[in-house]
């Protein structure tokens, strides 16, 4: 005779059975618990070291807990012979309707992630991106700041900085600055040459020897004969802009001293009014 479903005896009997597989269960939910902690730990430990913002750690830390519970319960649910396949199922739909709900914010937040794990610039670095030139004030989960040169904060979603060619100005240790300059047909060139290259090395801390700088002629202008004064700065020492202003102050005051001709660019034409 079959025992009944519903008696007390069989029901004390699947619980004395199913109890050593709920301990399991229980042991293994515990486990995942102290090791997700411990995970998290060991992340926001090593985005201190790389020296990521503290809230970036945190953010690390959170994934990497979520990741191991997420995990560790599943298995757990393996040991009670829960339905694993259909609580994946709905943490996968669940999971696709918030990603696609919030996409715009998911990619910023991902690309933010990315950004300050590679770190191609960092606050304070003078980079371009975008069409925006200037000095990076915040990177953010969600965008970086860019303080213009003339003043103005732009904010940039991170996923249009990173899928952006950017140029990071403030790695490059040595940088070329091309001064345009035009001198009257009648110079002697060669000794135009000489005095602009000669102006450039006079000033103190301005340009590099090596490379020297160099001269190239390149364009007959209307009124001038036009060339290109190449020289490279050390840019830990001479910023940018103040080596152009430099380079320029310098060239007008030799040109003066040696009586070569910088042509006013024209013909100029000069209204008359003639009254009524």
């Amino acid at each position: 005779m079959n025992p009944d479903p519903g008696s007390i005896e069989t029901i004390f009997g699947n619980v004395i059975l199913t109890l050593p597989r709920l301990a399991l269960a229980l042991l293994i939910f515990v486990g995942a618990l102290l090791v997700a902690g411990f995970v998290a730990k060991i992340i926001e430990r090593w985005a201190s070291r790389r020296g990521l913002e503290p809230s970036v750690g945190q953010l690390l830390g959170r994934l990497g807990r979520i990741t191991v519970m997420v995990f560790g319960t599943i298995w757990a649910l393996e040991q009670i012979n829960f339905n694993v396949g259909a609580f994946v199922l709905a943490l996968g739909i669940v999971g696709f309707t918030i990603g696609f709900a919030l996409q715009d914010i998911s990619k910023n937040l991902m690309a933010g992630l990315l950004l300050l794990l590679q770190r191609p610039f960092q606050i304070g670095d003078m980079i371009e991106v975008r069409g925006y030139s200037g000095t990076v004030s915040e990177i953010s989960l969600r965008a970086t700041v860019i303080k213009t040169f003339d003043g103005l904060r732009v904010y940039i979603p991170n996923a249009d900085v990173y899928d952006s060619p950017l140029t990071n100005f403030s790695q490059a240790a040595q940088r070329r600055i091309g001064l345009k300059v035009g001198v009257a047909y009648s110079t002697d060139l060669e000794q135009a040459t000489q005095v602009a290259v000669e102006a450039i090395r006079e000033v103190p801390g301005l340009a590099l020897e090596d490379p020297p700088p160099q001269v190239v002629f390149d364009e007959f202008g209307d009124r001038s004969i036009n060339f290109t004064l190449y020289y490279w700065i050390d840019t830990t020492q001479t910023k940018y802009l103040e080596a152009q202003d430099m380079g320029v102050k310098a060239i007008k005051e030799a040109f003066a001293a040696e009586g070569i001709e910088i042509p006013v660019p024209g013909p100029w034409v000069v209204a008359v009014n003639s009254g009524s």
